[in-house]
């Protein structure tokens, strides 16, 4: 049915533009969930539904089925997720086109999206709040965008009167765009000995750090210190591999120490063999700068701000967590890390987490919880939980850093 999803190429022509055509610029409301950019956006007049706004992807994606049902947007041309390798998979998808998406102050007349057959992602269980798909670089061809999540906004300039920011504490690196993805390439100490240029995708869309792709340069080998780690889910499954670190990455005139790395296995990997690159950036490194994503000018812009000192530190209690519910205040365990604190402590898949250091879970958003599980080394997380039979469960934890 259909054909296997093929990469497009060259740069597509900017869909969004500012609804008032005098204007300079516009602020947009964001959200900053699980270190992932949430914006609301109106479909074909309908809405506001939420999206990650995501550099990480080059066609915007609707992951929520359900919703292109209820809007009734048009089945276009069919396709057929491939997986790692080139290996097929049983997921489908279709382009749908002519969709209306307004932002505060922006408006794409005519978008075209991809519709996912299932929501195999769960965005919502995993960010904790509804979540309809991805809003992918179609927002950063249009526009000039300046990240202020710490003031809950976006900046959307006009690339033709944009005028960049001053001052000797500002960098620019120089993006490559190919297939409507940005690339960075800079240096990345991967051992104490080696240092390396490498190709890095900007992904506004990942909540890790930094990802290396070790099968994409024969220098690159796993870290002698690692911990074995479920690194993430993707359209095509769980995502495996390790977690370690690098002694240095740059960026401009900055460097960044001691940065918390993912390497997914190479099998776990979806590649886009066409355009090599040696993995990605992410949003946990990112925040810590002030940003400018200018794809019109291919630069990125940035400063450090407040948390630019802030250590890499991963999850040290061991579980991931999925949030349910009306309002998603509801937090089941979906998995355990082998020889970590929480498998000590007996916790098990599908225990509902009741409270947390004497305080019921529903108090706290799925955001506050992972940052509590992050939050250092030693400290004591007394918890009840439900298992599935219905039995509580009482189980004390103590955070520990692995790695």
């Amino acid at each position: 049915m259909g054909r296997p999803a093929q990469a497009q190429t060259g740069q597509e022509p900017a869909p969004f533009v500012l609804a008032n055509s005098r204007r300079r610029s516009v602020r947009v409301p964001i959200q900053l969930q699980r270190n992932l950019l949430v914006v609301s956006a109106r479909l074909n007049n309908s809405g506001p539904y939420n999206f990650l706004l995501d550099t990480g992807v080059n066609t915007s994606i609707i992951t929520s089925p359900s919703l292109a049902d209820s809007l009734r947007m048009r089945q276009g041309e069919k396709f057929r997720v491939v997986g790692a390798g080139g290996a097929s998979t049983g997921l489908l998808a279709y382009q749908t086109d002519s969709i209306r998406v307004e932002i505060p102050g922006a408006i794409a007349a005519h978008m075209s999206w991809l519709v996912i057959s299932e929501d195999v992602l769960n965005l919502s269980g995993y960010i904790g709040m509804p979540i309809h798909g991805i809003l992918g670089s179609e927002l950063f061809r249009s526009f000039v965008v300046t990240l202020r999540p710490e003031q809950g906004e976006i900046l959307l300039s006009n690339p033709a009167t944009y005028k960049a920011p001053s001052g000797k504490n500002w960098a620019a690196i120089p993006l490559s765009l190919e297939n409507n993805k940005a690339y960075i390439t800079t240096p990345v100490k991967v051992t104490d000995s080696l240092t390396l240029p490498l190709k890095l995708v900007l992904d506004t869309g990942a909540s890790h750090a930094l990802s290396i792709e070790i099968d994409s340069d024969p220098r690159l080998k796993l870290p002698a210190q690692r911990l074995s780690a479920d690194l993430g889910r993707g359209l095509t499954g769980l995502v495996e591999g390790y977690l370690g670190r690098v002694p240095e990455l740059q960026l401009g005139r900055y460097t960044m120490r001691s940065v918390l790395t993912s390497y997914p296995n190479a099998a776990d990997v979806h590649r886009r063999i066409e355009i090599p690159r040696n993995g990605n950036i992410g949003y946990e490194l990112l925040k810590r700068f002030y940003l400018v994503v200018d794809y019109p000018n291919r630069r990125l812009l940035l400063r450090p701000n407040t948390r630019f000192r802030e250590p890499f530190e991963h999850d040290m209690c061991g579980i991931e967590l999925l949030a349910t519910g009306p309002k998603y205040r509801r937090f089941f365990v979906l998995r355990v890390m082998a020889n970590s604190p929480a498998e000590a402590a007996g916790l098990a898949v599908d225990d509902e987490l009741i409270s947390i250091n004497f305080t019921p879970a529903n108090a706290y958003s799925l955001t506050q919880l992972d940052r509590m599980l992050h939050s250092e080394d030693g400290r004591a997380l007394f918890m009840v939980l439900r298992r599935r039979n219905g039995n509580l469960h009482t189980a004390s934890v103590r955070l520990k850093r692995q790695i």
